[in-house]
């Protein structure tokens, strides 16, 4: 049986603000999708890989939108639940010139903040080689929370590569002493860890690379990469190996949503076509790159031919096909 890459979190409606400004001034807005997972659904699928998605859905013009992309772009809906009580979230995402754009969520009660244990317990672990997953799922709700450390046990047994990234959102959470307990626990019982340098701040209260690494080795992490933006990244496993990645020049930043989720794209990708570490990680920079230079959250990831002229430096490397 030829086995995919199992993605669980909280898909989105996303509204694009049409022009610069507040959210509240603005007056038109781009329908479109979004959500961490999502992202790197989409970007594992045009890197060619098999990906399924489990979430909870409502009944609604989000979430009809929501199926009709992952439809779309390949994605594996066999896993999808729906509520008939609770909507599916959206957000709303301002336009900027530089710096980050502001969001405003409508996600309390959302149909995938009501995703339990027993979600998780009924899934056949069997149809994937790796399962991806970010903090923002355990922050939705105390089942939400309940059903990623069962997907984190589950996984494990069944000798499925884990992968999480803390993708924290600190306004979530009850206080930041439950995120940090939460999130580190999963760390810790996780084949891939991808912490960004502010992130692991907020978690242990470290921001030098090597340090965050050690912390989460010693602990039971088996691999670190530790995100630093344009500088690249730098990863460490348990094995003792370890290294400095440069990152990718960007032409000019168009939207830096999406960015993490591009890179551990790249990343998974690589390291479930058998690349080594250090080769995953500088094709994470890659994407990461590439994912910032458009407005989308994840409109401008890569195809395999894209990917590949970018990273040999090609100028015209938008514009490559399979």
């Amino acid at each position: 049986m030829r086995k995919s890459v199992l993605l669980v979190g909280e898909p989105m409606g996303l509204f694009m603000a049409d022009s610069v400004g507040d959210l509240e001034n603005v007056n038109s807005f781009s329908l479109s999708t979004c959500g961490a997972e999502l992202n790197v659904a989409i970007g594992l699928k045009r890197l060619e890989h098999d990906v399924t998605y489990l979430t909870k859905l409502g009944d609604d013009l989000f979430g009809r939108r929501i199926i009709g992309s992952m439809r779309d772009n390949g994605i594996s809906t066999d896993e999808i639940l729906y509520s008939d009580t609770h909507m599916t979230g959206f957000m709303f995402k301002s336009k900027v010139t530089t710096g980050d754009p502001a969001i405003c969520y409508f996600r309390r009660n959302s149909a995938a903040s009501t995703l339990a244990a027993k979600d998780m317990e009924t899934l056949d672990f069997s149809k994937f080689d790796m399962i991806h997953l970010t903090g923002i799922t355990p922050a939705l709700s105390a089942s939400a929370r309940a059903a990623s450390a069962v997907l984190n046990e589950k996984s494990r047994k069944a000798g499925c590569f884990f992968s999480f990234d803390p993708n924290l959102r600190p306004q979530l959470w009850p206080s930041q002493e439950e995120m940090a307990a939460c999130i580190n626990s999963i760390a810790y019982r996780s084949d891939l860890f991808l912490p960004g340098i502010k992130e692991a701040a907020l978690l242990i209260g470290v921001e030098a690379p090597e340090k965050i690494a050690a912390h989460y080795i010693s602990r039971g992490t088996k691999a670190v990469v530790v995100k630093l933006g344009t500088r690249g990244a730098y990863y460490a496993r348990e094995n003792g190996a370890s290294g400095y990645v440069d990152g990718f020049r960007v032409e000019r930043v168009v939207d830096t949503v999406g960015a993490g989720d591009g890179f551990a794209a790249g990343v998974l990708s690589a390291l479930r076509e058998g690349q080594t570490f250090s080769q995953a990680v500088r094709r994470g920079c890659a994407v990461g790159a590439i994912q910032v230079m458009s407005r989308g959250d994840n409109d401008g990831l890569p195809s395999r031919a894209e990917l590949d002229a970018f990273m040999a430096g090609q100028k015209d490397w938008r514009r490559q096909s399979a």
